[in-house]
C-alpha cells in the first residue's frame, strides 16, 4: 500500500521547477489532501497549450479563472473568449466565505481578494472595445476559407483583390467587396478579362450569395475601420500585472460564421505578426477559449484546419492556447495531442456512451501507481481535478488528483454599472469605437459609373444639335429611316459600345488603406 511519505516525495520531485511558476492546488491521496504536495505550473511550458475539461458544474470556469489570475500576477497578458458571459467578474475583488477558508486550511497558504486589470472587447454591439478588420487586411485566402469557396471561386476572389490593389481601390468593408464583385461581373467584365483572365458569372453570383449569408450572421459589423492591432492584446498594466482582455461573444453563439471569421483572422495575425521566440521563461500571451466544444461543433472545416496548423506552430511565438470544454473527446485528436497541460474535472457516467468516453479519457493521462484513473474520473468532487503538465524539459509530470486553489476575484458576473465603469475608463474604446466610412471601393466605383452615365447622356443630347443645319428634307428622311426596327437595334448596340468604351477608359484611383493591424 502506498504511503503518504512516498506519495509526497513523488509529487515534490515531479512538480519542483527552477523558473517562475504558479500554484494550482495541492495533491490528494485516497481522497485526502497531502500537506506540502503542492501542484505547480511552470510558466516556461505554458506556451505548449492546455485543456480544462469536465462535466457541467464541476468547476472548469473557476479553474480557468485561477490560471488567468496567476498569469496576470506573473505579468503575462491573457485573452479570454467568454462565450457564456460569466467571466467578467475577474475585474472585481472576490469575497471570502466558509468554503474558501476550509479549502485553504487543507491546501495551505492564505487567500486574499484581488481585482484584476481588465479590458472588455466585443465583436458586436455589446459594451466594450469594438474588434474590426478591413477586407483588404483579411486577405483573399482567409476570406475564401470563411466563404467555403471552391478553387475556381477562390481564384476569382484573388483576382478581385489583385485588381483592387492595382487600381488603388481600398476594400474596407463587405459593401466594398460586393460592389467590386458586381462591377467585375457586369460593367467591368471586359476590362478585367483583358488583363486578368476569364471571369465566370456563375462563380461571381455564388460568391455574392455567400457574402450576403455572411452579412446576415453579423459580419458586416466586423469588417471595417478602425482595425484592431494585436499589440493591444499584450499590454502590461501600470501595477505590472498582465492585462486580461475579455472578448464578450455570448450574443453570437448562434452565428458560427462570425465567430469563425474572428478566430481565423486572430490566429493567423498572431502567427504572422509575432517574431519567433523559441522557449521563453514565460509566455507572451495566453488565450483561453471557454466552452470550446461549441466552436468545434459549429466550426467550418477551414477553421478546424487553421486551428490544427496554428496550434502546432504558434508556441514558438510565445503564445499558448487553452481549451475549456465538457469532454476531451470534444477536441479533435490532432489538436488534443498537442496540449501539454491537462486539467480534468469530474465526468458523469449516465449512459454506455458516457462510460466509453470516460475509458477513452483515462487513456489520455499518464499511468500512476497511486490512482485508478478511470474510477477517479467519476469520484472527484467540485473544485478538484486530475492534473498533469509538462516540466521544464518538456516531459509530462506525474498525474495528480488535486484540490484546486480558489479564484481571488469575484466568482460571478459584473453588474451593468460596473461594466459601464470599465468601458468609460478604457483608452481603447476611444481609439477603436468611432464609426469611420472612408472613401473606398464602393464610393469610387459608384462615382465613376455615375460619371460614365452622365457623359453618355450628354452625348446623346448633343446629337440633335449637330444636325440642325441640315435641310428639312434630309431630316425628314433621317427620321423615317430611324423609325425602322433595324435602326433602333443599331442605336442600342452603338450606345452599349460607347458606354463600355467609356468605362474601359476610366482612370480608377483612390486612397490606399495600408497600415499595421491585427488582420
Amino acid at each position: 500500500m502506498a504511503t503518504k511519505e512516498a506519495f509526497l516525495e513523488y509529487i515534490k520531485s515531479g512538480y519542483t521547477f527552477k523558473g517562475e511558476h504558479l500554484k494550482l492546488g495541492c495533491a490528494m491521496l485516497d481522497g485526502e489532501v497531502v500537506t506540502g504536495a503542492d501542484v505547480l505550473l511552470p510558466l516556461k511550458t505554458l506556451n505548449r497549450h492546455g485543456l480544462i475539461a469536465g462535466a457541467t458544474g464541476t468547476g472548469k470556469t473557476k479553474t480557468l479563472q485561477v490560471i488567468a489570475e496567476g498569469l496576470s500576477d506573473a505579468s503575462v497578458p491573457v485573452l479570454l473568449m467568454d462565450i457564456k458571459g460569466d467571466l467578467s467578474g475577474i475585474a472585481a475583488a472576490g469575497v471570502s466565505n466558509a468554503k474558501i477558508e476550509e479549502r485553504y486550511q487543507k491546501i495551505g497558504g492564505t487567500w486574499s481578494p484581488a481585482a484584476y486589470p481588465t479590458e472588455l472587447l466585443s465583436l458586436s454591439n455589446e459594451k466594450g472595445v469594438r474588434l474590426r478588420a478591413t477586407v483588404s487586411e483579411f486577405g483573399p485566402v482567409l476570406l475564401s476559407k470563411i466563404l467555403e469557396l471552391n478553387d475556381t471561386q477562390e481564384g476569382l476572389v484573388s483576382m478581385i483583390f489583385k485588381y483592387c490593389d492595382d487600381q488603388k481601390l481600398p476594400l474596407l468593408d463587405l459593401k466594398d467587396f460586393k460592389k467590386v464583385l458586381q462591377y467585375v461581373s457586369d460593367e467591368g467584365k471586359a476590362e478585367l478579362e483583358k488583363d486578368y483572365g476569364k471571369i465566370s458569372t456563375t462563380s461571381a453570383g455564388t460568391i455574392l450569395r455567400k457574402v450576403i449569408a455572411l452579412e446576415q450572421q453579423g459580419a458586416d459589423i466586423f469588417f471595417g475601420e478602425t482595425s484592431f492591432q494585436v499589440e493591444d492584446l499584450m499590454r502590461i498594466s501600470d501595477d505590472g500585472r498582465g492585462m486580461i482582455s475579455i472578448v464578450r461573444v455570448a450574443d453570437i453563439q448562434d452565428r458560427p460564421k462570425l465567430f469563425s471569421t474572428f478566430m481565423l483572422s486572430l490566429l493567423a495575425e498572431l502567427y504572422a505578426t509575432l517574431p519567433e521566440e523559441g522557449d521563453l521563461e514565460k509566455p507572451k500571451l495566453i488565450m483561453f477559449i471557454d466552452e470550446a466544444h461549441l466552436i468545434f461543433q459549429e466550426a467550418s472545416s477551414a477553421l478546424l484546419q487553421q486551428i490544427e496548423t496554428i496550434i502546432k506552430l504558434i508556441r514558438s511565438k510565445g503564445v499558448g492556447i487553452f481549451f475549456c470544454t465538457q469532454n476531451p473527446m470534444d477536441i479533435p485528436p490532432s489538436v488534443l495531442g498537442q496540449l501539454g497541460l491537462k486539467v480534468q474535472h469530474a465526468l458523469r457516467a449516465f449512459t454506455a456512451n458516457d462510460r466509453k468516453a470516460i475509458k477513452q479519457t483515462a487513456e489520455n493521462y499518464p499511468l500512476s501507481e497511486y490512482y485508478k484513473t478511470e474510477d477517479l474520473l467519476t469520484q472527484i468532487g467540485i473544485g478538484e481535478a486530475l492534473v498533469t503538465c509538462l516540466n521544464e524539459k518538456g516531459s509530462p509530470t506525474p498525474l495528480a488528483a488535486t484540490m484546486l486553489t480558489s479564484p481571488r476575484s469575484r466568482m460571478d458576473i459584473l453588474t451593468a454599472a460596473e461594466l459601464d465603469a470599465i468601458v468609460n475608463a478604457s483608452k481603447l474604446v476611444k481609439k477603436y469605437n468611432q464609426e469611420i466610412d472612408s472613401n473606398s471601393a464602393y464610393e469610387i466605383l459608384t462615382a465613376k459609373l455615375e460619371e460614365a452615365a452622365e457623359k453618355t447622356a450628354k452625348e446623346e443630347e448633343e446629337k440633335p444639335a449637330a444636325k440642325g443645319g441640315r435641310q428639312k428634307e434630309e431630316k425628314s428622311m433621317l427620321e423615317t429611316v430611324l423609325s425602322s426596327s433595324a435602326a433602333r437595334q443599331v442605336g442600342r448596340t452603338a450606345a452599349n459600345i460607347i458606354t463600355r468604351s467609356l468605362l474601359g477608359a476610366l482612370g480608377l484611383g483612390g486612397k490606399s488603406s495600408k497600415k499595421s493591424s491585427w488582420f
